[in-house]
């Protein structure tokens, strides 16, 4: 069973979280987590905070029919960020002209898996 979940409309462009997620796709979820929190960077935090959601749902002896499971067990299997809908803003410039600004919203999702369930398929 795969844990989800997701950050949408993430105030960040999703081009400075990308890396960050393909430096934790295929980690385990507690390295995962080390990795980003000594990363300077924003969307570390962001991401960080998706993995800690989905390590929590993981975690909920609700959702998992009275079974919790470590950080330790599980594997971050997908990592996406994608692009989301966009501010437009304009940007006064010389002779009255503008230039258009686009404040570029992501979509940050985490998908964790058990390491039993990833060798037995």
């Amino acid at each position: 069973m795969a844990y989800r979940a997701s950050h949408r409309f993430a105030r960040i462009s999703p081009r400075k979280v990308r890396p960050l997620a393909d430096l934790v796709r295929g980690k385990f979820a507690d390295e995962a987590l080390n990795i980003l929190k000594f990363m300077p960077n924003r969307g570390a935090r962001m991401l960080e905070k998706v993995i800690t959601s989905a390590i929590g749902s993981a975690q909920d002896p609700d959702q998992n029919g009275g079974r919790s499971f470590n950080p330790e067990e599980l594997v971050v299997t997908k990592a996406l960020v994608d692009g989301g809908p966009m501010f437009k803003r304009i940007q006064p410039r010389a002779r009255g002209m503008a230039f258009g600004i686009l404040k570029r919203t992501s979509h940050i999702s985490v998908e964790l898996t058990r390491l039993d369930e990833m060798q037995n398929s």
